[in-house]
């Protein structure tokens, strides 16, 4: 009798599992044809489904009723197709409540609906405008996906096709003021290199600069502190440089100026200078202070540059001779490394700075020819070395010929 009722309760425990795991959202929408079935296939993929959630999360309803009046009653919640204005507080019904989201993922922040709100479609939407991005634009509908997901709008591979979506359409920005050119000026840039081609995940991209949630174009004040919080070095020496206050004072935004926002290219040492084509010139004319800067600058970076392929040159030869030239190519390579910084230092626009490095570059490059230049000559001597070596053995070999002719010769021998 024992076992009876314990078997009784199993079957009635497991009933009841079964009858709340149960969403006749789900199962009847699959039994439909094109839109109406296109939901309920693509939820099969959702991370919330994979944790348990079902529709009525979001929609409200019934479930576990198969009695369509009842599943779809606004008595028990449901509420059908969300207005977009109510998106962001409804994902925030979970993805606010630190009690509740912490229990499927501890380190999420639950802090996004207070961000949005700060944002540019935040703001927008607030007022309104229901074209503005909100959660399901970027994270998707029935399909959300982890971030980490390689299929997930929003992973970092494929965040700046998100935004393009709507920032690269003509028509649904034409209202808003904005150009429409970003996704293809960032597709030239050394950050999408950097990020597509490379698949370097750390590398900037849309919600790097202007913020995921709280999405908002950097001011001109903030330009540099958006650049440096990946470039710090150049960032301290651009903040403590002549041109920082001369930027300011003309409203133009740091970075910006020289190397652009968007499509920011791969720079080179052709961005400075007075030749034609250099950036300086695009402020600086013959006569002032910032041009004759640009062009010593210039000029010292191209003395070092030089040195270091003369160097190397001289260091190659030394070593396809065989010679050792491990002194000489760690001088080089010290050499290399104050070029470097001496690039580095033109964003402090002072050219003391930049010379100090060329100098100590321009001395490891003569120390590292000296030594090359030793180990040639070292090379030379061993080869006068060598020929003397077998001269003497060709004279020696000579005259033990002559000397066996002469005794073969006394003895007789034919």
């Amino acid at each position: 009798m024992k076992k009876l009722l314990l078997v009784l309760i199993l079957l009635t425990a497991a009933a009841s599992k079964a009858q709340t795991a149960r969403d006749s959202c789900v199962t009847c929408h699959l039994a439909l044809d094109g839109d109406l079935a296109r939901p309920a296939q693509l939820f099969e993929q959702d991370v919330h489904r994979k944790n348990g959630f079902s529709c009525a999360d979001c929609h409200g309803g019934d479930p576990s009723s198969d009695d369509v009046e009842k599943s779809m009653s606004r008595s028990r919640g449901f509420v059908g197709k969300i207005d977009r204005r109510s998106v962001p507080a409804r994902c925030a019904r979970c993805h606010a409540d630190a009690n509740r989201i912490h229990r499927y993922k501890p380190q999420q922040r639950v802090d996004q609906l207070a961000q949005y709100r700060t944002s540019v479609h935040g703001q927008r939407l607030a007022a309104g405008d229901t074209r503005v991005a909100n959660c399901t634009d970027c994270h998707g509908v029935h399909d959300i996906r982890e971030v980490r997901d390689a299929e997930s709008p929003v992973h970092p591979l494929r965040v700046p096709g998100t935004c393009a979506r709507c920032h690269a359409d003509p028509e649904h920005m034409k209202d808003y003021g904005i150009p429409t050119d970003q996704f293809d000026k960032y597709q030239r840039s050394v950050h999408w290199q950097a990020l597509a081609k490379r698949g370097d995940l750390s590398a900037p991209s849309c919600a790097t600069c202007h913020g995921n949630h709280g999405a908002a174009p950097p001011g001109v004040a903030s330009v540099a502190h958006v650049c440096g919080s990946c470039h710090v070095v150049f960032e301290n020496l651009f903040t403590a440089s002549p041109h920082k206050a001369a930027f300011d004072s003309m409203g133009l935004a740091g970075c910006v100026v020289c190397h652009s926002n968007h499509e920011v290219i791969q720079p080179t040492v052709n961005m400075l200078g007075v030749q034609p084509g250099a950036t300086c010139t695009n402020c600086h004319v013959e006569g002032d202070k910032g041009y004759e800067a640009a062009r010593v600058m210039r000029a010292r970076l191209d003395d070092l540059a030089a040195a270091l392929r003369a160097s190397g040159e001289i260091l190659r030869r030394a070593a396809t001779s065989g010679m050792e030239v491990s002194e000489a190519q760690m001088e080089l390579d010290m050499a290399q490394e104050s070029l470097v910084k001496a690039r580095v230092a033109v964003h402090s626009f002072v050219p003391a700075q930049v010379e100090a490095e060329v100098k100590k570059g321009i001395a490891a490059a003569e120390s590292s020819r000296r030594a090359s230049e030793t180990a040639l000559a070292e090379r030379g001597y061993r080869r006068k070395g060598l020929a003397l070596s077998l001269v003497a053995i060709g004279i020696t070999m000579a005259g033990l010929w002559l000397a066996i002719r002469e005794l073969e010769s006394r003895n007789g021998v034919a």
